[in-house]
């Protein structure tokens, strides 16, 4: 379905086409720009707008006895054009209303090539069946960056505090432009009317109140997340090949054109076992090219809260297309797309799998998608091809040199001195350790020494490790069977597979 834009509802117009159902969220914006088609057209006028309790007005005159749907219908019929006419609540009528359909009709075969333009305005995506061939049916997503420039420079000659506030700041306006992506313009609008708070206590900061609105508004999606606590490649231990891996392509296209989008790469499915450090990835990418990070849990997308999980998934995309250029987390993937539901024909799980193909084929936003599996062969073949993502890596248990930069990295984390501690001997003392088991025999040796309000010493460090039995002998051949599957199938993200 195409995206609303003045100028394909100029060109279409142009052609002749009469109706127009647009899926909007916001009638307001919708309008406004339906009110800038019209002044691109000559002797259009201002639109007529119709409601269910006004009937038609135009710019505050409104037009007596039209409330009714019909009659509204039969005034435009009658009227000699050519006009623009916005109806914003008859699709909610027209359900079961065969004589408002055929009224529907009967506008299109009647004004058609006389430059009468009827646009129903509504949040459903459907129509009725015997109005298809004559209403084109558009949607209006999200604003992006050149309607989002457009409505701040609008802004700059309506709020005096705003022009100031960008004379004050040069990066003011860039920076208000790429925080506001993925959200309404009424939201930049609050935003940007915060600035009249400045001369009062505590002033105000327009580009965190977008960011923190469209942390709100992800979450309120009840399937996708703004995650805020990304760290950078100085909090991974080990992982050689993956850093290189991200600093290569960063060194490629530069870090001021990956942030802004410029040859930002398709994506990367990263595997391995759990507690290795694959988030930990996922969120180092977003930190290292500064890219905003979106969370999408696909085990949510099947809840049916938020509709079937199809038009849930395209509900992300459509979000994380607006948002970009953003890193796209899609967190254990395989609990959502499964060579099972592949197999089903029909089902669920079959259109959600073909949603996700065709969107990671087609889409031209730059989408970063990084994808995290704990069983990645349940996945089906199709999504693991060349093409889908830019490599596969395997996170596998870390090595000993590894291990001692998990080490320190958590000491240093808790404000202890590694330098008092034989690095070496506990890397050699957690062989089959995982990074999230390393990460919380330290933690409950920092407690133990907590509790006895003393420091921490390497005897705390070492009782814990002894009382840890890893997920390395508990799942010995579950991870076998990982390695197994990952030898020449995917990139190790570290050294060499044992």
């Amino acid at each position: 379905m195409e995206n609303l834009t003045q100028q394909q509802m100029v060109r279409m117009i142009s052609v002749g086409t009469v109706l127009f159902y647009v899926i909007t969220d916001n009638e307001q914006r919708s309008e406004r720009l339906l009110n800038q088609v019209a002044a691109r057209l000559k002797g259009m006028g201002p639109p007529i707008v119709w409601t269910c309790t006004t009937g038609l007005s135009r710019e505050g005159a409104v037009v007596p006895d039209t409330a009714d749907p019909l009659k509204a219908l039969d005034f435009a019929i009658a009227h000699p054009g050519p006009f623009i006419m916005i109806m914003k609540d008859v699709y909610r009528l027209w359900r079961d209303n065969p004589l408002l359909v055929r009224k529907f009709k009967d506008l299109a075969s009647a004004s058609s090539g006389k430059g009468k333009v009827a646009v129903i305005l509504g949040d459903e995506e459907w129509v009725p069946h015997v109005l298809r061939e004559d209403c084109i049916m558009v949607t209006q997503g999200l604003p992006g960056i050149g309607e989002i420039q457009d409505f701040l420079k609008y802004m700059l000659n309506r709020e005096p505090s705003f022009s100031k506030a960008c004379q004050e700041d040069s990066t003011l306006f860039e920076r208000l432009a790429v925080a506001a992506r993925g959200l309404d313009l009424v939201d930049l609008e609050r935003s940007v009317r915060l600035l009249r708070l400045d001369e009062m206590a505590g002033g105000a900061n327009p580009v965190a109140a977008l960011l923190e609105n469209k942390r709100r508004i992800i979450q309120q999606s009840g399937i996708m997340e703004l995650v805020t606590d990304v760290v950078g490649c100085n909090q991974l231990g080990g992982m050689e090949n993956l850093k290189h891996w991200l600093e290569r392509r960063t060194c490629a296209f530069g870090l001021d054109g990956i942030s802004a989008g410029v040859g930002l790469p398709r994506g990367v499915l990263v595997m391995g076992i759990a507690g290795c450090g694959k988030s930990l990835f996922v969120k180092s990418i977003a930190a290292e090219w500064h890219l905003p990070l979106i969370r999408l849990d696909m085990s949510t997308v099947y809840g049916g809260v938020f509709g079937t999980p199809e038009a849930s998934l395209r509900q992300a995309f459509d979000t994380a297309g607006a948002v970009a250029p953003c890193v796209l987390w899609i967190d254990e993937i395989e609990s959502g797309i499964t060579t099972h539901g592949f197999k089903s024909e029909g089902g669920a799980a079959s259109r959600v799998l073909g949603t996700f193909l065709t969107w990671m084929q087609e889409k031209r936003e730059p989408v970063f998608v990084a994808a995290t599996a704990n069983a990645i062969e349940m996945l089906p073949a199709e999504v693991l091809r060349k093409g889908r993502f830019d490599e596969i890596f395997y996170v596998g248990l870390p090595e000993v040199a590894a291990r001692e930069q998990i080490f320190r990295i958590h000491l240093a984390k808790r404000q202890v001195e590694p330098a008092s501690f034989d690095i070496p001997l506990l890397a050699g003392s957690t062989r089959g350790f995982s990074g999230a088991e390393i990460e919380q025999a330290v933690n409950s040796a920092v407690f133990e020494a907590l509790a006895d309000r003393r420091p921490m010493t390497q005897q705390d460090l070492m009782v814990m490790i002894s009382q840890t039995v890893p997920l390395s002998v508990t799942m010995a051949e579950q991870i076998k069977k990982i390695e197994a599957w990952a030898f020449k199938r995917a990139v190790p993200a570290a050294g060499k597979f044992r």
